[in-house]
């Protein structure tokens, strides 16, 4: 269960989200978050100059990477007016004792590259060569079949709401010859859609790098070489680059990445849908991306596209943040900020806007650090940051203890992601993964899913109808409840790119779990009891009660038993080699996969088969009880393999996943 756990995190590695929740996996809280000063607003405001940001983030930043063992890291504070404040904390090289310099070395900020490739987009509907709400069969050279009967957008795309199902096969590798031209990777790698466009937030990298494409197709000039010459060049970000591998000239600043302070650095990483993730930069070009944003566009968009990237709504849960255009919110103080999240496997960034208060805030770290402490970092930062410099009033009211309990104990129970796997094999990741939320008698919420996701502990209060905050952040959790039954969840955290379903009864761990581990318990005791069995009877002398079919039957449940626990084994040793890096996942271990999607419906539909024909002989026969007893826990063993074989996808040959 550890190793599905170690799997689930590096998948949530890979996520944009917000501080609150870089990574849709749960990520245990650290002690990195005590380094945050206490919550709470200030009175007056601190006032925001170079001077107190710098004594306010030297008492923060160097205690919390080194309570996160993590080894260095890069902050940014601006204003429309200019930077305010740009410092690196730690080391960019741990062994070389090679620092951090804000200017002069370049960090992965992973998903915030997305906001690159939506100011490209925009740079092509403002110039009227795209139309966010045309069908985007209409800009590329292949077809996206429609779902429901309808086609995606571009407004989708940048809302995180075309539909897309997860998808990592293709997604980050540290080989450099699995590195593929764009037009080819959106062909290879298209997975599923799952949900209808518009409907359901959940999160796309593969559309992100479709974005990318279009790009390329409307203006007739590769991604790379058009963010260098539109984006980069007239903001003077001179050590930037989404090349992979980065130019000889930038290799030598490039930070050394490190899964913590403990271990040994890792090789560069190749994120494959390029527009999606593959942006290596300083902290100075960071600022002066967030500058021309904070300044309506600053040369790159004309105000008036800025305003519509930055401003527009995308109705959600209740009163939770939502999407923008390619940015999302972050309510905090009252104040709205605009933001966007990264992580590769090594490297943790986010990005705030403040465009009313002209304030940005960038942060990146180069190691996840000790149980995900990257997470707690940034949300503690944010916070902080937000409470000390942009201070606001503290949001009031409360729902009656009675319904609070109703409310809460309606809510229980087990919920999976929309961002996640549904048609392929990774969709049991959600067997080992699943949300839960437990309803405590004094009908106080606790999420677990979330708990690393935050500062520190949440304590959700309900301060409106199916609307609960946290006492600590006022970050919010909303339910949608229709007819008394609870439709979708999300928080402030995670809402505008991923809500909570129910999960189906079909595949709700809270029974399936304990009944797939009886299942195999069940096939674990029949194959070691056959040859004790047999040494029993030897060292007697004692005949096998079956003989013929009966004996038949007999052996062939019990070879089809050490069949599953071989593709068992397999699953196993594929998430091992998944776990030691994530870029096995992108061909090398295509050797596993196909044998084992076949295995496995063989080994489980040949049990069910063969079982059940043992038991109708031990029944038919005047079999003893105990073997009667065996052969029906044995089917029902089978009935539960088979289950989660076809239910999972644990089958067929599809190379997207």
């Amino acid at each position: 269960m550890r190793v599905f756990g170690k799997l689930m995190l590096l998948l949530a590695s890979l996520a944009a989200m917000p501080a609150a929740a870089q990574g849709p996996a749960p990520q245990p809280a650290t002690a990195a978050a005590a380094a945050a000063p206490a919550p709470g607003v200030p009175t007056p405001p601190a006032r925001l100059t170079a001077a107190d940001v710098e004594a306010f983030l030297d008492g923060y930043m160097p205690y919390a990477l080194a309570r996160g063992h993590i080894p260095g890291a890069v902050v940014v504070v601006v204003t429309r007016d200019g930077p305010l404040l740009e410092k690196g904390y730690g080391f960019a090289d741990l062994k070389a004792r090679k620092p951090v310099l804000p200017d002069a070395t370049l960090f992965r900020p992973g998903s915030v590259s997305k906001l690159f490739t939506w100011t490209a987009v925009m740079q092509q509907v403002e110039a009227g060569k795209l139309d966010l709400d045309k069908d985007v069969n209409s800009y590329i050279d292949f077809k996206i079949p429609p779902f429901d009967g309808k086609p995606i957008t571009l407004r989708n795309i940048m809302t995180h709401s075309a539909g897309f199902e997860e998808s990592i096969r293709y997604l980050i590798t540290s080989n450099p010859k699995a590195v593929m031209p764009l037009e080819r990777l959106v062909k290879a790698s298209l997975p599923e859609r799952v949900f209808a466009p518009g409907t359901t937030p959940a999160y796309s990298n593969y559309a992100t790098a479709l974005a990318g494409y279009i790009v390329e197709r409307v203006s007739g000039m590769k991604f790379d070489d058009y963010v260098e010459q539109r984006i980069f060049t007239p903001l003077g970000m001179a050590r930037s680059s989404f090349r992979q591998p980065l130019p000889a000239t930038l290799q030598p600043l490039m930070s050394s990445g490190y899964p913590s302070a403990t271990e040994d650095a890792k090789p560069f990483e190749m994120v494959l849908p390029a527009p999606a993730g593959s942006l290596s930069s300083t902290g100075s070009d960071m600022g002066k991306f967030m500058i021309a944003h904070l300044n309506q566009g600053g040369g790159l968009l004309k105000p008036e596209t800025t305003r519509l990237m930055h401003d527009s709504h995308v109705p959600g849960i209740g009163p939770l943040n939502t999407m923008a255009l390619g940015f999302y919110e972050q309510w905090v103080n009252g104040r709205r900020a605009i933001a966007h999240g990264g992580d590769t496997t090594l490297f943790h960034s986010d990005l705030w806007l403040f465009p009313s208060d002209g304030v940005g805030l960038y942060i990146s770290m180069n190691s996840g650090g000790q149980e995900g402490a990257s997470g707690a970092v940034r949300a503690a930062l944010f916070h902080a940051f937000a409470d000390r410099y942009l201070p606001g009033p503290e949001p009031t009211g409360k729902v009656d203890d009675a319904t609070a309990r109703q409310h809460a104990a309606l809510l229980a129970g087990h919920y999976i992601s929309s961002r996640g796997a549904f048609t392929n094999f990774m969709s049991v990741l959600g067997l080992f993964g699943q949300a839960q939320i437990v309803a405590g008698p004094d009908g106080k919420l606790q999420f677990p899913s979330l708990a690393g996701l935050s500062a520190g502990p949440l304590d959700w209060v309900e301060v409106a109808p199916f609307v609960w905050r946290d006492t600590a952040t006022g970050e919010r959790l909303a339910a949608e409840v229709k007819d008394g039954r609870v439709i979708r969840i999300s928080t402030d955290a995670i809402s505008p790119f991923t809500v909570y379903l129910p999960a189906p009864a079909g595949e709700n761990t809270a029974w399936l779990l304990p009944a797939l581990l009886a299942a195999l318990l069940i096939v674990v005791l029949a194959v070691v009891l056959w040859p004790v069995r047999t040494l029993v009877r030897r060292h007697f002398k004692a005949p096998f009660v079956l003989t013929g079919r009966a004996l038949l039957a007999w052996r062939l449940s019990r070879l089809f038993a050490v069949l599953v626990l071989v593709a068992l084994a397999g699953w196993m040793l594929l998430v091992t080699m998944f776990s030691r890096d994530i870029g096995n996942l992108g061909g090398p271990l295509d050797w596993l996969i196909v044998p084992l999607r076949v295995l496995t419906p063989v080994a489980a539909l040949g049990l069910l088969v063969t079982a059940g024909w043992h038991l109708m002989l031990s029944l038919r026969g005047a079999r003893s009880w105990g073997m009667r007893i065996g052969a029906v826990l044995l089917v029902l063993a089978a009935l539960v393999l088979c289950w989660v074989t076809f239910r999972f996808n644990l089958y067929g040959f599809g190379m997207v996943y």
